[in-house]
């Protein structure tokens, strides 16, 4: 079994699960991830490909360091 992980989208706060199977056959509380990015060698998740690119325009508004 694929180890979950919770995450934030870091553009608008939806909270999503990596690796989880669950949301395919009967919906999930939470959704999975719709995009990835990687920033300073860290990999952001997101709910949309909207988010994704507005957190590429401008990571540092984002990425609390």
């Amino acid at each position: 079994m694929a180890e979950r992980i919770e995450v934030k989208c870091p553009v608008c706060g939806r909270e999503m699960e990596v690796g989880s199977e669950v949301h395919k056959f009967y919906g999930a509380v939470r959704s999975a991830p719709r995009a990835t990015s990687i920033y300073k060698e860290k990999t952001y998740y997101f709910d949309s490909k909207a988010c994704k690119r507005e957190f590429e325009a401008s990571p540092e508004k984002f990425v609390k360091e």
